[in-house]
């Protein structure tokens, strides 16, 4: 089992991280991938690139090395509200948009801020992804969230980097991963990746999905026709 398309990765336009786009797109490759999505991090994370970089982005071509690229963007949560970083006329432009909680950009609540923070990032229509909800930062009460994440068609992230890296994020995610079974909320798995070599690979996510019994047909990504599907139904200009 693999995914079809990474929709989680960052180039040397966040300086944190170590690789171009072409060299993401040849690891794509490498990686039998059809696609990946360039998500830098939005404005307030420090060393994220200038808001003109994400204006900029449709100089990229639509394939490089055989992979397809999607425009996106990793956005910051900056409040309880469902309030983002980005402006809207930018996350319109955008074919995939991530919505991650990140402590420089806000400071971690209680179980009901933090849970509430994500309901309201949910009823955003410019949202596509909950980015790497599970780990300890920010705890929140994920039998309550999912349900409002699955009514509002959003998607949550099985995060490879978080569950190698993160504490508490490979527990949290089996406890999410039970949940989102229960509940029929469907997911995306990405690696998260800030070097090209990594970009495709996701075995910790798989054995715990495989550990869980989690249906396969809840992983959007397996499948690039349903992701596809999926951009198309909210920008049906993009992909050309």
């Amino acid at each position: 089992m693999k995914i079809a398309a990474d929709l989680h990765t960052h180039t040397i336009a966040s300086t944190h991280a170590f690789s171009t786009i072409l060299e993401n797109s040849f690891s794509a490759q490498q990686a039998g991938l059809t696609a990946i999505a360039i998500t830098d991090h939005a404005p307030m994370i420090e060393d994220s690139p200038h808001i003109w970089h994400f204006n900029n982005l449709e100089v990229i071509p639509r394939i490089l090395n055989n992979v397809i690229i999607i425009r996106g963007i990793e956005a910051n949560i900056i409040d309880f509200d469902g309030n983002i970083d980005v402006p809207e006329y930018l996350h319109k432009s955008m074919e995939w948009v991530i919505a991650s909680m990140h402590g420089p950009c806000i400071t971690p609540g209680s179980i009901e801020d933090n849970t509430k923070g994500y309901i309201e990032i949910a009823k955003n229509p410019l949202i596509d992804l909950i980015g790497h909800p599970t780990t300890n930062e920010y705890v929140w009460d994920y039998e309550k969230g999912l349900k409002y994440i699955k009514e509002y068609g959003k998607f949550v992230e099985i995060n490879e980097s978080s569950i190698i890296s993160r504490r508490g994020a490979l527990e949290n995610t089996v406890r999410m991963l039970r949940l989102c079974k229960k509940y029929e909320v469907p997911v995306i798995v990405n690696t998260d990746s800030h070097f090209c070599q990594r970009i495709g690979l996701t075995p910790v996510s798989f054995k715990i999905i495989e550990e869980t019994d989690f249906p396969v047909d809840l992983i959007v990504n397996l499948e690039w026709e349903r992701l596809k599907e999926h951009i198309l139904s909210k920008h049906p200009d993009a992909l050309k």
